[in-house]
């Protein structure tokens, strides 16, 4: 059942998400080769209850930490460790915040230093890809919409698209209906109603769409041992339209990238 969310605990939504994209530009600051994801892991658990929140993830369905660290070849659900970030890695992280009773819920998959041409690709056109779902998710339009229009974007481009992990809903609990594949036919599953808030989370391999779970029960990497991109935003239905609740604009504000992107998806300009 999707719950409708109202006005005002969309409002307390928008700050939980708010949480997690400062983290998220926070984490951007530290990450370079050498650090290690236990590391960054402290940084965020130390952010997010600073600022009010609880970390979404930590101690959720028993996971040991604040965030969902995934290298490489991993697609999500990785555990922070002490094993260094080197030259040339990805690193998608992934942080929940729980506040006012309101979860938030992003991702992003971050570069260590400089990579290659063909993983800086496979980032730019998952990242592509988010926004391509978004944009479906409006009046009249169904969770296929959303799935077809992603995974039609990256097959276009050779690339995997993960089909047992999925996007969801989002409230008062980390997943609720409906689940959001990053796969589908158009206008098929459930109908999309003013009110409601998903996390859109394409999940998109540079092989094989394939995956393997871990003998840890939580950790999930490519079949082919090649590299996966994630991004997630946490987006609400208002006025019939897609209006994100998240932002990446504090990690490129770290990074000192300018982008337009998320632009046509915000009724007012975000103040940083």
């Amino acid at each position: 059942m999707i719950i409708v969310k109202t006005r005002e605990e969309i409002e307390l939504m928008r700050e939980s998400a708010l949480i997690v994209s400062k983290t998220l530009g926070e984490l951007a600051k530290a990450i370079k080769p050498g650090v290690t994801t236990l590391q960054l892991d402290k940084i965020a658990e130390e952010y997010i209850r600073d600022h009010g929140a609880i970390p979404g993830f930590l101690g959720l369905y028993d996971f040991p930490n604040t965030l969902c660290m995934s290298p490489n070849s991993q697609v999500v659900h990785g555990i922070p460790n002490g094993e260094p970030l080197v030259e040339g890695d990805i690193i998608s992280i992934d942080c929940g915040a729980l506040k006012n009773g309101f979860y938030g819920d992003h991702a992003y998959t971050f570069p260590v230093g400089e990579i290659d041409p063909e993983t800086e690709k496979l980032l730019q056109v998952t990242k592509e890809s988010l926004y391509v779902g978004i944009r479906e998710f409006k009046a009249n339009n169904r969770v296929g919409d959303v799935g077809y229009a992603i995974q039609k974007y990256c097959e276009a481009h050779g690339y995997g698209v993960v089909r047992e992990l999925v996007g969801h809903g989002l409230g008062s609990k980390m997943h609720e209906d409906p689940e959001m594949p990053n796969y589908g036919r158009r206008g098929k599953g459930k109908k999309f109603v003013e009110g409601m808030v998903v996390a859109i989370e394409p999940m998109i391999n540079m092989g094989t769409h394939r995956i393997k779970q871990h003998r840890d029960g939580w950790t999930i990497t490519t079949q082919d041992n090649k590299p996966s991109a994630h991004f997630e935003h946490d987006v609400a239905l208002l006025d019939g339209k897609p209006e994100l609740l998240s932002t990446f604009a504090y990690i490129y504000d770290t990074l000192g990238i300018e982008s337009d992107e998320e632009d046509e998806f915000r009724q007012e300009a975000l103040v940083l």
